[in-house]
């Protein structure tokens, strides 16, 4: 995986398969904001890597936080459902179990962007917080449009009509509440993803009670999502800061 940064201080293997891997970074500077865990998109397919993800570790480690960028087994590789979320968890496992991370003061949050905001939302229960940028909310919406050309026929080898409950567990929408704080963002020109897909994810997650910011730049398109040179990112990184606060505040706070 080439990432165009140096190498990590710690690269965690999850498992046997190469892909089974989490590159560990070190904040630039202290105090730890906490750990970031940075989860990829690329519609499940295995031509696509962590190394989407170097800008954010470039910039999240440049601004105090520690960073978890996860590899996971894909469509080509060996992923598939549900070994794809099954490597997400266990790399977010194997994450909290290290002394790496037992060293970093402060909220273990995941940062998800397409498919990769999919697994985020879906690991909900391991995590403290959970940005989803331009996320894939509902797996079968995304059979039914045919979205990255058909990726979900591909990654889950079956439609929703022959195996629904497949879908549903593969959909965030359907396991609402998350019961964390969470961020969406989604540009509204998104045409790898429809923005209809977090507007909708949105209204439900708050109806069901979450905690849920939403932004929808009119002029970020999908790939600009993980752009950090972008306004977008910058209110993203806000909001990290300050969940981060408040979670050090709830966690010192008596019962």
């Amino acid at each position: 995986m080439q990432t165009g940064i140096s190498l990590p201080p710690l690269t965690l293997a999850y498992g046997a398969h190469a892909a089974q891997t989490v590159q560990c970074w070190d904040p630039a500077h202290g105090p730890c904001r906490g750990v970031a865990v940075l989860v990829h998109g690329g519609y499940w397919r295995a031509r696509f890597d962590a190394s989407l993800m170097a800008p954010l570790v470039r910039d999240l480690t440049a601004h105090g936080w520690a960073v978890a960028n996860i590899e996971y087994r894909r469509t080509g590789n060996g992923g598939g459902w549900p070994a794809t979320l099954d490597d997400v968890r266990a790399a977010i496992d194997a994450v909290t179990a290290t002394p790496w991370r037992s060293s970093w003061d402060g909220p273990l949050v995941g940062i998800g962007h397409s498919v990769g905001g999919q697994l985020a939302l879906l690991t909900a229960d391991r995590l403290d917080a959970a940005v989803a940028l331009a996320p894939v909310t509902d797996a079968a919406r995304t059979w039914r449009e045919g979205l990255g050309e058909n990726a979900a026929a591909e990654f889950f080898g079956t439609s929703p009509g022959q195996a629904p409950a497949v879908y549903e567990a593969a959909s965030p929408v359907w396991q609402l509440p998350l019961g964390i704080p969470l961020l969406v963002v989604h540009g509204a020109s998104d045409q790898r993803v429809p923005v209809e897909h977090s507007q909708d994810f949105v209204a439900a997650a708050r109806s069901g009670g979450d905690q849920v910011d939403f932004a929808s730049p009119h002029d970020l398109d999908h790939l600009a999502a993980i752009d950090p040179s972008t306004p977008a990112w910058e209110r993203v990184r806000h909001w990290l800061e300050t969940a981060a606060d408040q979670l050090r505040l709830r966690s010192s706070s008596p019962a």
